[in-house]
């Protein structure tokens, strides 16, 4: 059954207006009126509904019963990822979602070959939240991953609130591995630090350890960026369960 993301809150009983993308999408397939649909609303769950009408760019729907469904990770993960060239960051932003990730904080690093700023950067952080939709309407997740907006590496790490959750500095420094750790740790919130192409800087790495982040590794293998969070995502929902 199609599924698609509404971005207003939705209601059993309610008729709403789809937004002009799923529309255009709908009257690409030929989807016609009275076929069956499923929407979500970010806020958990999901609800059935029935196309009314659909055109070029206008579409509506009756919503018709909501369904208590959510395939959330039972812990929540940040990802904080180092920004890497090119599309590399939307394939990281698109698997980690798929991968259920609960935010994504986009760093600007020392290493960072990208460099964002001004209309340049909204239109890649709009970029990026729809691909966070889309990514949430393939894998069946109907609880949007949170968007954070870009920082600059060393003053989101000296400005991030102290709290119980752990930091994890993903980084070949790690004496003790990521799946070791796990394995003697309970399931917990986390927020995973991974560099750009290069990694973090030296000095880097050394302001997120006095900070208090724990350097750990992925192995004797070196990743690239854009394998590392998704290796270490899949690793922790293989120890911890929600794969």
């Amino acid at each position: 059954m199609p599924r698609f993301y509404c971005p207003q809150p939705l209601a059993a009983g309610a008729t709403v207006d789809l937004p002009e993308s799923v529309a255009h999408h709908l009257h690409v397939v030929r989807l016609q009126p009275g076929a069956a649909l499923t929407l979500f609303d970010g806020r958990g769950g999901q609800y059935r509904a029935t196309l009314l009408e659909t055109g070029k760019k206008r579409a509506s729907a009756a919503v018709d019963a909501f369904d208590a469904i959510d395939v959330e990770l039972p812990y929540a993960v940040t990802l904080a990822q180092g920004l890497p060239e090119g599309a590399k960051m939307d394939w990281i932003v698109e698997k980690a979602v798929e991968l259920g990730v609960a935010a994504v904080q986009p760093l600007a690093a020392q290493r960072s070959v990208v460099r964002l700023s001004g209309d340049r950067l909204e239109k890649r952080q709009a970029h990026w939240q729809g691909v966070i939709e889309s990514a949430s309407e393939q894998s069946g997740r109907n609880r949007l991953a949170q968007l954070l907006p870009l920082a600059e590496f060393r003053r989101w790490i000296d400005t991030a609130p102290q709290t119980p959750q752990p930091r994890i500095l993903l980084s070949p420094r790690g004496t003790q591995s990521l799946a070791g750790w796990a394995h003697a740790q309970g399931p917990q919130p986390l927020t995973l630090l991974v560099g750009p192409e290069g990694g973090f800087s030296p000095e880097e790495e050394d302001a997120a350890i006095a900070a208090g982040a724990l350097p750990l590794s992925m192995g004797p293998r070196v990743l690239r960026t854009e394998t590392a969070a998704l290796a270490a995502l899949a690793m922790l929902a293989g120890i911890w369960g929600g794969m």
